[in-house]
């Protein structure tokens, strides 16, 4: 619905507050019959503080004035000869009142919506259509924008007091020089003959008494604006602390948050462009306060007048320093965050940012950033202000970059594009720590000065927690402690303390953001999976996923100990089947070809059910980064009877030989898929295309998976134990694999 219908059916306090929103600068006239033209238009898009707009905003007035006059010429009859006149009467007045400042027509206008829909939303409660009509984002967007008009009103406001003040100081300057002319002509008089001075020491009495009079007044005033003035630069600094508030401490942090969250596969944190702007609407205003607050202490300092002002000043200016000191420091952030897993000796990136760069004018002195790796305890005694001695954990290659100035994006920022770790330091472990949980960071620092030197900043941004790693090997478990961290950790922790143990269902939100990224699919884990996996975990046979709600998992639990009877962690397990799925199954996953998360015995009841032939696919318990093939046949020992067969799990090795759709086309007895799909209709359109035909007399060799049928080859399971039997693919690979001489001695091709 039409903000414009809805405001029309205000009450009230909140329909008084709407019509003082009009008048000759805008009639309330033009927002009715141009209502629907005006809330399409895009006004939020011009930044009014950008002369450069000013060309789009003389579009949308010309626009504006179209639409009126094309309004005016299609009135008709009695009624629509006096609209007819006055619509165009309005078209005129508004070319005339912005034609030479459009801009301050798209401020009055985005000024009057924004106030029209505030009132609107107050006066309707959330059930409403009204409450529905904008989701929480955009009502939280909306109410920063309103508050930064009310700031822009309140600097106005306090600008022109600042004026006025100037302008009677310096009337007042004027007088008092007046008295001291007045008091020199009365000291002179002592010269004069007394007849003479009796004539003309009255009249000096009396304009003496009289100036001073005035001006005992006109400096009672003077302190009374001074103090207004001071009351209102306070109100200034109470509503720029709470929009600073929000913006840095809630906008921000949930930014980076959702960097963090990236970080395991969450979406992307998303621009930075509307923080940007907002964080450089905060420095602008700041800016233009702390200068009229320095602008009062200057007229004081050029006429003191005894009270309380000087002391507010100092106040003033002490909170506007804080206020602007926090924002330059908490906006000095990493856009692009180095790499979480960082192995020695290898090439990365990363990109700080100043989001209030451009708007401070930083970049015309370009700032040098120095990275630095340090650890945990350097990092905690960082946030401690404790003297770290410039210590460091390590030695990083190209780690000095300065910053530079985008002119198109109005970004300022450092790209670290070739940095290196070429040694790190190890700090003692704690018990069972392995290197593999050590967290380190990365410090980005550097120094720069705003409004001409007038204020240096000392700024430094640390990075997300960094496990460094010497070997690829060590990458699984480093990315677990990454995991962990990015998943459990809380805004303003001590660095980088994470709980030891989390409730079951928060670690399967993050074990599903992790697996949909890897495996780059829209399939995640299902409910049925997720109690597998926290079967796995708990080592428990319920199958009711409300008994695994109120359950937690230790840190020792998710990669520490060893599942019972395996020499591997859950987390080991979890990650071999991501890199199986992401490297050679992805395909299969996304088409729900692949159960993977059932057990043995889950299989076989399942199978038990269906035709001969009937197999499915599921990850090996037994095995890291297996996948096996389990079926349905006859059991050739007992007549009459039937069992599940399980293959022999593949792993990657094997999928890099010959794939899982052409292994699945070589068996001729698996002929369904579970529940009950031809498996051609499934596989057949990632299978291998047959061999070209012979090239030059060579003819091309073919792998080819085949299961023996000799009861001989099962164990007591009914497993297939492929390394001790006739794997065709496997025994061609050896053979393809020796040197020619050797297979082909004493022949000639």
């Amino acid at each position: 619905m039409a903000v414009w219908i809805q405001a029309q059916q205000l009450q009230g306090d909140a329909l008084h507050q709407m019509q003082s929103l009009y008048g000759q600068h805008f009639p309330i006239e033009v927002r009715h019959y141009l209502s629907q033209w005006l809330e399409g238009q895009l006004w939020d898009v011009i930044d009014l503080e950008n002369p450069q707009e000013e060309f789009k905003a003389k579009r949308l007035l010309d626009s504006l004035i179209q639409e009126l006059q094309n309004k005016a010429e299609h009135q008709v009859g009695e009624d629509g000869f006096l609209l007819k006149i006055k619509l165009g009467h309005y078209a005129s007045q508004l070319k005339s009142t912005y034609d030479r400042c459009p801009l301050e027509l798209v401020r009055c206008i985005k000024h009057i919506l924004y106030t029209e829909q505030r009132l609107v939303r107050e006066a309707s409660n959330s059930s409403s259509p009204v409450g529905g009509m904008m989701d929480s984002m955009s009502q939280k967007y909306q109410q920063i924008n309103q508050a930064f008009e009310e700031l822009r009103l309140l600097t106005q406001d306090t600008e022109n007091d600042l004026r006025k003040l100037q302008h009677n100081q310096e009337y007042f300057i004027i007088q008092y020089q007046e008295s001291l002319r007045i008091q020199a002509q009365l000291t002179s008089l002592a010269t004069l003959p007394p007849a003479d001075r009796q004539l003309r020491e009255p009249t000096l009495l009396s304009k003496r008494a009289t100036v001073e009079a005035w001006l005992t007044r006109e400096a009672n005033t003077l302190q009374k604006y001074r103090l207004d003035l001071a009351e209102k630069h306070q109100k200034s600094l109470q509503l720029l602390r709470k929009q600073q508030t929000i913006i840095l401490d809630d906008e921000l942090i949930h930014w980076k948050r959702r960097q963090q969250l990236a970080g395991n596969g969450g979406p992307p944190e998303g621009g930075l462009d509307i923080l940007q702007s907002w964080c450089e609407k905060l420095a602008e205003t700041i800016w233009q306060n702390r200068q009229q607050i320095r602008r009062a202490e200057h007229l004081r300092q050029q006429l003191p007048i005894p009270g309380p002002i000087e002391e507010l000043l100092n106040d003033l200016n002490s909170t506007i320093t804080d206020i602007i000191s926090a924002l330059v420091t908490s906006t000095f952030i990493i856009e692009k965050q180095p790499p979480q897993v960082l192995k020695t000796q290898t090439k990365f990136v990363a990109t700080v940012r100043l989001l209030v760069g451009g708007k401070l004018n930083v970049h015309m002195n370009p700032p040098q950033v120095k990275a630095t790796i340090i650890s945990e305890q350097q990092a905690k005694a960082l946030l401690k202000n404790e003297n770290t001695r410039n210590d460091s954990s390590g030695e990083i290659l190209n780690n000095n970059c300065v910053m530079e100035y985008h002119q198109a994006t109005g970004t300022l920022s450092a790209n670290f594009r070739n940095m290196s770790l070429k040694r790190i330091k190890r700090s003692d472990r704690r018990g069972a720590e392995s290197v593999t949980e050590e967290k380190f960071t990365i410090l980005f620092e550097s120094q720069f000065s705003v409004g001409g030197n007038e204020l240096v900043f000392q700024v430094k941004t640390l990075s997300l927690p960094v496990v460094v790693i010497v070997h690829g090997s060590q990458d699984n478990n480093a990315t677990a402690t990454v995991l962990w961290d990015n998943a459990f950790a809380e805004p303003g922790r001590v660095p980088f303390i994470v709980p030891d143990k989390v409730l079951w269902p928060q670690l399967c939100e993050a074990l599903n953001m992790k697996y949909k990224a890897e495996v780059q699919s829209n399939r995640g884990l299902s409910e049925e999976n997720l109690v597998f996996l926290a079967q796995k975990a708990f080592s428990s046979s319920s199958i009711n996923p409300d008994d695994y709600r109120g359950m937690t998992m230790t840190w020792s639990q998710f990669n520490r100990e060893s599942l019972p009877g395996r020499n591997f962690t859950f987390w080991q397990w979890f990650d071999g089947v991501m890199e199986l799925t992401k490297k050679h199954l992805k395909p299969h996953w996304n088409d729900g070809a692949i159960l993977g998360f059932v057990n043995k015995q889950q299989a076989q009841d399942m199978l038990m059910s269906k035709p001969n032939g009937t197999f499915l696919l599921r990850f090996s318990d037994s095995e890291i980064g297996g996948i096996t093939i389990a079926w349905v046949a006859e059991n050739p020992n007992k007549p009459g009877e039937r069992m599940v067969w399980n293959l022999m799990p593949y792993t990657a090795k094997d999928f890099s030989i010959r794939s899982l759709a052409d292994r699945i086309s070589d068996l001729n007895h698996l002929l369904f898929l579970y529940p009950d799909r031809p498996k051609d209709e499934v596989f057949s359109k990632y299978y291998t295309p047959p061999l070209s035909k012979a090239v030059d007399g060579y003819v091309k060799p073919q792998i080819k998976q085949v299961v023996p049928e000799s009861d001989s080859m099962l164990d007591a399971d009914g497993d297939f134990d492929l390394d001790d039997t006739m794997d065709v693919a496997r025994h061609v690979e050896e053979l393809l694999r020796r040197p020619m001489e050797s297979q082909w001695s004493g022949q000639q091709s």
